[in-house]
């Protein structure tokens, strides 16, 4: 486990769930569609196993999962709280 997440860590994570969307270019992976709820599920597991963190319910908004940096800063967040 890390201290902190990089967008790139977050991305390959990402491209193991969907390989098939441009997450360096996509802002809206959910509204396009290339992601769906089960997906979402996966990622939150993926983020559990990644950075032993729990992503809370209040967490799964579209600030948060809409692109790689938002989701990048709300594992970094979560992290930080972690440690707090």
């Amino acid at each position: 486990m890390s201290d902190t997440a990089t967008k790139e860590e977050i991305i390959d994570i990402l491209r193991e769930i969907e390989e098939d969307v441009d997450y360096e270019n996509c802002t809206k992976p959910w509204d396009e569609p290339h992601l769906d709820s089960f997906d979402v599920l996966q990622i939150a597991s993926a983020f559990d196993d990644e950075f032993d963190i729990k992503i809370p319910a209040k967490e799964i908004v579209p600030e948060n999962f809409n692109n790689a940096q938002g989701l990048t800063d709300m594992v970094n967040r979560l992290l930080a709280e972690q440690d707090d």
